[in-house]
């Protein structure tokens, strides 16, 4: 199969180095290609409509040949949570990694992820497994994996050995760079970069730091630097991990055996650093400022989240635009590499028989509510891409059942005509296929990160959204959205004067919950089925317009 053969052509002198015919083997069951990049919002791609200025061709391409899923969300907006979801197939609370310290420490002495990952499963059944990137995983998941160096420090915590590559060639990179007096270092990449105004030091001194509420200083983190890294654009990260999987692919040719081969992005995640071209490929002035930037978060339990309180340039019309134009930019630089990583995957003579997986692990506020980063349930942040790749045995197909990533196992089980055992996730292969049967309610996403002190679980059902927590007598932290009519999640109809309309409703996504975690086998399936949520306090009767809304909102079901 020809991917895109005018960039094919483009490229082909590029690729005639890199790129060997494939061993012919016995053995042709269907190789994986997975693809995840970090950080990844729903909208934040061409197929999406959301944005019609941004640039993603291959991925939409991806999307437009394959399922496209327009309901997919994460297990968790965290990384190491969602991403322990992604390769176990297990929720959250059953697999135990509810914090991201939790892929470096484990607090339990050995028990958590006690089942194997689908990697670890596929190598068994004789595959044969490379994962490149951004892990962020325990460590006992990489075991399948032949090409997977690392270092432990003094404290317990990895480094793997292609991240210390990269900052190696950075730092040599920059001891000879001459930096101008506008320039700041960026402690992660080790390399200087051109600050834009919502930049935290932009226009300050290096060592600036913010201050919190009680006068102590914060420390200089990942989203905190925002602007233009001054390397060569074939030098930056992305293309570095590219280049690895390129190798990875050269490696699975050589071998008599089908592959399974992760791609993991670092970027659009912060640091939003990118370079020239990507830096600037959307002017600033063009950006569309969030609907939902001046939210007064009056009925969210989420107004001091993600330091929100404490960085009002997240809330500035003008700054945030600077953030997503670099978003954007780092896209399009991924989308690009995308395009060459599908380049030679069909040069090596693996397209035709290859399942291709593109996800993310979670969203990006960019500004939405005020707001940077994930962490919260908020569309922007749990609702993410999720593209299935296979040619002749995937017609093209939108997909607007509500899913989960801990999905992905049980489907690429599926495909790969493999017995993964029971997990907690549900093949997608049956709405791919468009079988009636395969039709999902609802979707939920969990949230335990410091514990019941923030909503728990996200349930979205039919257009409309419930968060809870597994907290006794916390009604601030009871939500109901109807994303039909309030598509930016401003109003809590749980706040609202007009709340005990709305009581059959919650009633039904409580229930929805009840029956997840019940099927799952959570602990908390009695503390939540008890629960009162603060909507049943109010008495079902009330004044005339109550009731009239009432009969009309039960006459739409």
């Amino acid at each position: 199969m020809k991917y895109l053969s005018l960039t094919l052509t483009l490229f082909s002198v590029a690729l005639a180095g890199l790129c060997k015919p494939r061993v012919k083997t016995e053995d042709q069951r269907p190789n994986l290609l997975f693809i995840m990049t970090d950080q990844q919002r729903f909208d934040a791609l061409g197929r999406a409509g959301k944005f019609d200025f941004l640039q993603t061709p291959h991925l939409d391409q991806l999307a437009n040949e394959g399922a496209y899923f327009t309901k997919a969300y994460t297990p968790c907006a965290v990384c190491a949570p969602a991403r322990a979801s992604i390769l176990t197939g297990q929720t959250v609370e059953n697999h135990g990694i509810r914090r991201n310290d939790y892929a470096y420490f484990d607090p339990k002495e050995g028990s958590y992820c006690d089942e194997p990952t689908f990697d670890q499963v596929l190598v068994e059944r004789g595959y044969y497994a490379e994962y490149w990137g951004k892990f962020h995983s325990p460590l006992k998941l990489a075991s399948p994996y032949s090409t997977f160096d690392y270092s432990v420090n003094s404290e317990g915590r990895y480094t793997l050995e292609d991240r210390k590559q990269f900052v190696a060639l950075m730092k040599q990179a920059a001891e000879h760079y001459q930096p101008q007096s506008h320039e700041l270092k960026d402690p992660f990449f080790l390399n200087y970069y051109s600050p834009d105004p919502i930049d935290l030091r932009y226009g300050k001194a290096a060592d600036f730091r913010r201050k919190r509420s009680d006068g102590t200083f914060m420390p200089l983190i990942q989203p905190d630097n925002h602007g233009k890294l001054n390397i060569p654009a074939e030098k930056s990260l992305t293309a570095f991990q590219t280049q690895q999987a390129i190798a990875a692919l050269e490696r699975a040719a050589a071998q008599e055996k089908p592959f399974s081969i992760t791609l993991s992005y670092f970027f659009p995640h912060a640091p939003m650093l990118p370079t020239a071209p990507w830096y600037g490929m959307y002017p600033p002035e063009e950006m569309p400022i969030p609907e939902s930037l001046e939210d007064p978060m009056t009925d969210s339990p989420y107004l001091r989240e993600n330091g929100r309180d404490l960085m009002p340039e997240y809330r500035d019309p003008e700054k945030i635009k600077y953030m997503m134009s670099n978003y954007f930019g780092l896209i399009s630089e991924v989308d690009h590499y995308i395009g060459k990583l599908m380049l030679a995957l069909d040069s090596l003579g693996f397209a035709d028989n290859t399942l291709i997986i593109f996800t993310s692990d979670h969203g990006e506020m960019l500004g939405s509510h005020g707001m940077r980063e994930k962490n919260v349930f908020y569309e922007e942040s749990a609702h993410i891409p999720l593209i299935v790749w296979y040619p002749q045995k995937i017609k093209p197909v939108v997909v607007n059942s509500p899913i989960s990533l801990i999905d992905l196992y049980p489907t690429i089980m599926d495909y790969l005509h493999m017995d993964g055992g029971k997990r907690d996730g549900l093949s997608l292969k049956g709405l791919i296929e468009k079988s009636p049967a395969a039709e999902r309610s609802y979707v939920v996403t969990e949230w335990d990160f410091h514990g019941p002190v923030q909503p728990n679980y996200m349930v979205v059902a039919d257009g409309w959204k419930l968060m809870t927590s597994y907290a006794e007598n916390r009604p601030d932290l009871d939500v109901l959205y109807h994303l039909k009519d309030d598509p930016h999640e401003i109003h809590n109809l749980m706040k609202g004067p007009d709340r005990a309309v709305y009581r059959e409703k919650v009633a039904e996504l409580k229930a929805y919950l009840v029956e997840w975690l019940q099927e799952k086998g959570s602990k908390r399936t009695g503390i939540i089925s008890s629960k009162k949520l603060s909507m049943h306090l109010e008495q079902p009767d009330g004044p005339p317009a109550f009731r009239q809304s009432h009969e009309v909102l039960k006459g739409k079901r």
